[in-house]
Parts: C-alpha cells; structure tokens; sequence
C-alpha cells in the first residue's frame, strides 16, 4: 500500500499537466455555474411532478 501511494505522487508529479491557476479558477467557476443551474432545474422538475402528482391524487380522493 505504502508503494502504490508513493508511486502515484510520483506520477502526479512527473507525468501530470497541470492548468495555470487562472485558468483552473475560470474553469471551476463554470463548473459551479452550471451546478447550481442542474441543480436548479432538477428542483423544478421536482417541484411539478410533486404538484402533478398532488393533484392526481386530490382528484381520486376528493
């Protein structure tokens, strides 16, 4: 176990191509963009199949 973690900070060190900082912060900025816009539209989507189905079952019971 002790090798497989020192060999794969080696990897990480020699064979890895690491983004410029600026670059890496643009791109999680995106990224938390459109976290937060997927995960708004799964509420949405959420939020009408819970009223759809609210409404189906006030028409059985009602």
């Amino acid at each position: 176990m002790l090798t497989y973690i020192k060999e794969s900070f080696e990897e990480l060190k020699n064979n890895v191509t690491w983004l410029d900082r600026d670059k890496a912060s643009n791109l999680m900025v995106v990224v938390a963009v459109f976290s937060i816009i997927f995960a708004l539209a799964t509420w949405g989507v959420d939020e009408l199949f819970s009223k759809l189905v609210g409404l189906y079952f006030e028409q059985i019971i009602g």
